[in-house]
């Protein structure tokens, strides 16, 4: 589904640059097959608004969202991409400087499930190497028409290193659980400045080996 539309992304991008009235700002992906939701997820979260209409999304968009996690103000970009595979090329492409991703099934589709691999494959290929990751079962709401147990997932996620939630975009089930808990575990990682000289950031995701005590969050 189309979302509203907003300036051009590198335009966008620029101003959201230029923006100094945050301390820290996130760039996260929502991926995953057509139609399991990622648009709406995405409405749901960034307006609290839910609609049961399905228009696929077109190539790739964006919503800015900010958000106060331990008294700092993160503004978060979110891109949310298209699932098909005459897409893959153009949304590949913005992976790289993605601090975080949400990797989206169907828990009424085995075959949404059944590919995860090949999209956490692709997140390996074309994002930073610190990237991370949370799986997230959609469609909760859809519990009688279940194909994928909860356990199998979860297995999948310890497997693959990856946070793992089961939610619902129509009934506001952990949605905005899973954004929290990404842009925690992103602070976690980070490697910022205890002194606060470093200012504004987009954060540094490569944490120095020698300030293994410095890595808690410090956002």
């Amino acid at each position: 589904m189309a979302l509203a539309r907003e300036p051009g992304p590198q335009i966008q991008e620029q101003r959201d640059a230029a923006d100094q009235n945050f301390d820290y700002m996130f760039k996260l992906l929502i991926i995953g097959n057509s139609s399991v939701g990622k648009t709406s997820f995405l409405f749901r979260y960034a307006d609290d608004s839910f609609t049961p209409a399905f228009i696929s999304t077109v190539g790739i968009d964006f919503k800015v969202k900010t958000i106060y996690r331990n008294d700092k103000k993160v503004k978060l970009q979110i891109w949310d991409t298209a699932g098909q595979e005459r897409y893959r090329t153009i949304t590949t492409a913005y992976y790289r400087g993605a601090m975080g991703f949400l990797l989206m099934y169907d828990i009424t589709n085995q075959d949404s499930f059944c590919v995860v691999q090949d999209w956490a494959t692709q997140i390996k290929t074309y994002s930073w190497d610190n990237a991370q990751v949370v799986l997230v079962g959609n469609k909760l709401d859809l519990e009688e028409d279940r194909q994928v147990p909860t356990e199998d997932a979860r297995r999948l996620a310890t497997e693959l290193g990856f946070l793992f939630f089961e939610a619902s975009a129509k009934d506001n089930i952990n949605v905005k659980q899973v954004f929290d808990s990404l842009v925690d575990v992103i602070c976690e990682k980070m490697n910022v400045n205890v002194n606060g000289d470093a200012g504004n950031t987009s954060a540094n995701l490569n944490p120095d080996p020698n300030r293994g005590s410095q890595t808690g969050c410090l956002c």
